[in-house]
């Protein structure tokens, strides 16, 4: 048995991380505040099929991961998953960008408490958000790669203050290997989805207005529809971790992704197929889209064991069911 920390272990990633990790019999210590902004659930409410509250081994802690640091110095944490953030759908990143700022602020009180606590080993998330916009552009997008962000010479601009604070999490843990001793991954998701998603990110979004279309002659997405993102479906996101952190101890990126460039309205036909019915998809052009083109490199994570297993078409099954009940 394991005693693991989650911060922001209530959020969507969080959920399936603690379920897996009580599966495997862990003592499980998640902290999360509940935020809107941070989409936590509380574990009274149910989580999927999960009810983490029948283990003995899970401790909730109902509060700002940044209260729970000045208040908790054990040292004796074999794992620590750091995904405490301000997160939300494009809207927020374009329309609320100093509240997500703030996680400038979360993932400095994780590091500076890390280099008194000293857990055993940091798993950090980043974001697909924190590599150059200049590769994401109409003309001339590319498969990001790790090694497109180098923290010693090239970062380039990253993708609104969510990328930017990102990307100073990675340097901060590059800090705490180089100066502390901290081993750590950091980790760039993509555009993780699943079942019990908030609303406001793309998927459910697009799969619920599918599903309140059904038979009518068109479909809306946000922005032309043309651009692009990197679905990969978030239980193969956890297989990624798990099967991976233990070999990254240097605070070294690694992607999570597909390696597959999809554009919204090819999501949104695939949606409206499952639901029985082939809509017309139109963009809305007053709704934010983004960049332009977003996909991760899948060379890395495949020379570290890991490839994604679940075809777009099998993951929007499952969140159109989800969302059917």
């Amino acid at each position: 048995m394991k005693k693991v920390l989650i911060t922001g272990g209530a959020g969507f990633v969080g959920r399936r991380l603690v379920n897996r990790l009580l599966a495997r019999g862990d003592e499980v210590h998640c902290v999360d505040n509940l935020s809107p902004l941070g989409g936590g659930i509380h574990p009274n409410e149910g989580w999927l099929d999960l009810k983490p509250l029948d283990y003995e081994s899970f401790h909730f802690y109902n509060e700002d991961c940044r209260e729970y640091f000045k208040r908790e110095l054990t040292d004796d944490f074999d794992e620590c998953f750091h995904l405490a953030a301000v997160v939300g759908g494009r809207l927020l990143i374009e329309d609320n960008p100093l509240a997500v700022a703030d996680d400038l602020s979360i993932d400095a009180a994780y590091w500076q408490w890390a280099a008194k606590a000293k857990p055993r080993k940091t798993v950090c998330f980043s974001s697909s958000a924190a590599y150059p916009v200049e590769f994401q552009r109409a003309q001339g997008y590319v498969l990001l790669k790790e090694e497109m962000i180098d923290l010693t010479s090239r970062i380039g601009i990253p993708d609104m203050s969510y990328g930017w604070s990102k990307l100073t999490a990675e340097y901060l843990a590059t800090l705490g290997w180089q100066r502390y001793g901290l081993r750590s991954v950091c980790y760039r998701p993509f555009s993780g989805y699943g079942e019990d998603q908030d609303p406001s990110y793309p998927v459910p979004s697009i799969c619920r207005r599918a599903l309140e279309d059904v038979g009518k002659g068109e479909l809306s997405v946000w922005g032309s529809g043309n651009q692009t993102r990197d679905f990969i479906y978030i239980e193969d996101c956890i297989d990624g971790v798990l099967a991976t952190m233990d070999s990254i101890d240097n605070a070294d990126a690694l992607n999570l992704s597909t390696g597959i460039f999809t554009r919204f309205k090819s999501l949104a036909s695939v949606a409206a197929n499952l639901c029985g019915y082939e809509p017309a998809v139109i963009g809305t052009s007053d709704k934010p889209e983004g960049v332009f083109a977003r996909a991760g490199d899948t060379t890395k994570q495949r020379e570290y064991g890991f490839e994604y297993r679940t075809s777009l078409e099998e993951g929007l099954r499952k969140v159109i069911e989800h969302l059917s009940t």
